[in-house]
Formats: C-alpha cells, structure tokens, sequence
C-alpha cells in the first residue's frame, strides 16, 4: 500500500465531475462505478489478512506522502460541491441529470467527504480538527465530529449506543435511531460538558451552537445566493452522504456485543467488536476504513498503520456490495445473523503476522 495508491480515491469526485460535464447518462458513472463494477471486482479479487512489518509501519507514519493525500481531498471535495451547486443553479441538467448528479455527489459526500473527516478527526493536530469540521459542515453533518469521538468510540458495542446496529435490526429504521440519536447525544456532551464547568450551554462556547449556527449560515448563503433549487440540490446530496455513512455505520458493528463485567463497566473495545474487511479496493477507496477493528481498539493509529487482527469477524465481502446487501434486510439478515458471534471472552487478541 504505497501513497500513491490511496489516489484511486479520487476516481470517485473525477467520474463525478466528468459526468456533470458531459451530461446525459454519463453522470451516472459514479454510482455505476461504486456500486457497479467495485462490488463485482471485490468478489473476485483477494482480500489479503497480512499484515507490514513494524519496520514498515514506522517507515508509513514518518511517510509525508500518505497525509498530503489525505489534505487532497478537502480543496477536491469542496471544489466538487461548489462546482455542482453552480451547476444545478445555472438549469444545466435536466431531471433524470440532477438526480444523477446528486447520488454522485451524494456519494462523494460520504465517501469522501465524511470519510476524510472522519481520519482528520482523530488526529491531534488543531488544524486537521478543522479541515474535519469543514468537511463535516460541507455535508450538514458537522456533530458527527462530537458524537463520534467521545460518545461512539466511548460506547461502541453496546445498547447505549446509537451508531451500533442491534441483531436483527433494518438498516433503515437504524438510521432514524442513529442520526436522530447521534445528534442528541452531540448535544447532551457539550450541554454537560459546560454545565460541570460552570458555563453556559447555550452561549458560544458549546461547540454544537457554533457547529449549527454554521452550517445554518452556508445554508442561507446558498439560498440566497444560487437559489432555491441548488440549495435542495444541496440538502439531497448531503443526505445521500449520511444515509451512505450511516448505512457504513450499520454493517461496522452489527448484532457486536461487548461484556459487562463484574464491576458493572463495559470491557475494553477489541478487535472482535467491529466487523473488518480485508477487500483491496475497499481499503483504498475509504482510506482503510474496512480494518475497522484496529481503529477502534486503538482510534489514535492513523490510516496507513491499520491492521487485520484474527479475532474480528470477517465480512463476506466488501463495503459496496455489503451497502447494496444491507438494503434486501431478509437477504441481509439471511447472510449476517448465522455470523455474528456470541459475546466473546474477555481477552487481548494478537494482529496476524
């Protein structure tokens, strides 16, 4: 997995651009792309489980090559947005167009956008922080910078958590539970977060007015700007994006459990509490998103260091295909729940060698 390899991300907004240019039928090569010809590719291709050297990890991290690709994507995701709603605002496309154009924005919004917001989120740096805000506020979904670090990867696994699907679960009342339930929580953290120090919740300091004021501001600006039809263009490419990571959110800990132990407090988060995948494009598409379970039992390790661990259940295929399997829940259902495992062991797991 060299640096330039992550660039096949940028396959993504380029055929969602090329589309919107072209016009006609071609801006449907997007979601043919994804949804299409990767989901086919990944049954056939290998899904390697090994793992690099130590050696090799440490090579990656000191590897300014794998982060400039990473900032890549917020000047390319932007771009992609504004040059869609000007678009859309100048009447360029017809209807069949404008749904084309916005699923593959949409997909870009998720897939892209959220994604690299995702592991810029996790970095420690105050400035990659607000390159994840930017990218989360460009899709209507900046709480999730909130709700994700401090309250799913706290409660992963477990009944008090929103982003994790229940055995049996459909993925589409899963993301009412989870969009609604994210965003309240978001609210509830910075609410008590303020409140045990004395402060204002409702007063600038709570990050989440300052998240919402902002993203109600890009939303007036592009109302009044470009109109009303490029402000719901917008709104439905941003909703595809959330629909896309929530739906993700569903397949990464479906049916999972983690152990109440004796004192009363959750296990630790392992391995065995994320479902991985090891599909070569998938990992290359999402920035290693797939090696789920790494990320979550250690959120600090950055993408090109993730690992496959034996003990994390494995999906039976991609995140494409899974996406496309998730919305047939009896079928979904039928593939799934014979995998999901009991509630595990309490133990350390190893990475595979």
């Amino acid at each position: 997995m060299k640096p330039y390899n992550y660039l096949l991300v940028f396959v993504i907004p380029g055929l969602a651009l090329l589309g919107m240019v072209l016009g006609g039928s071609y801006v449907w090569l997007g979601p043919v792309f994804v949804f299409g010809l990767v989901p086919l590719l990944e049954l056939v291709l290998p899904a390697p489980a090994d793992n690099a050297s130590d050696e090799l990890l440490a090579e990656r991290l000191e590897d300014w090559r794998y982060d400039a690709v990473l900032y890549a994507a917020v000047p390319i995701q932007l771009g992609l947005t504004a040059f869609f709603l000007l678009s859309v605002s100048s009447g360029q496309f017809t209807l069949v167009e404008l749904a084309g154009a916005t699923l593959s924005v949409g997909l870009c919004c998720g897939g892209v956008g959220i994604n690299m917001a995702h592991e810029l989120g996790h970095r420690p740096r105050r400035r990659e922080q607000f390159l994840a805000k930017l990218l989360l506020g460009g899709t209507l979904y900046a709480h999730f910078f909130i709700e994700h670090n401090r309250g799913h990867h706290t409660r992963v696994a477990t009944a008090d958590d929103p982003a994790t699907a229940r055995r049996g679960e459909w993925v589409f009342s899963f993301w009412f539970r989870s969009v609604i339930g994210g965003w309240r929580s978001a609210w509830k953290m910075e609410w008590d977060r303020l409140s045990r120090r004395g402060r204002n919740p409702l007063s600038r300091a709570n990050e989440m007015v300052r998240l919402q004021v902002g993203q109600a501001l890009l939303l007036l600006v592009i109302g009044f700007g470009l109109g009303l039809k490029a402000l719901l263009a917008f709104v439905a490419a941003s909703l595809v994006g959330i629909l896309l990571l929530e739906t993700v959110n569903y397949l990464e800990h479906y049916g999972l459990e983690r152990r109440r132990l004796p004192s009363g407090r959750w296990e630790r988060v392992r391995p065995c509490h994320s479902w991985n995948s090891n599909c070569v494009l998938g990992r290359l598409l999402l920035f290693e998103l797939s090696r789920h379970s790494d990320h979550h039992a250690h959120p600090k390790r950055p993408y090109p260091a993730l690992r496959h661990f034996d003990e994390a259940p494995q999906l039976p295929t991609g995140y494409p295909g899974m996406i496309l399997l998730s919305l047939v829940p009896p079928l979904f259902h039928f593939v799934m729940d014979q995998r999901v495992p009991g509630i595990l062991e309490v133990g350390t797991g190893a990475a595979s060698a």
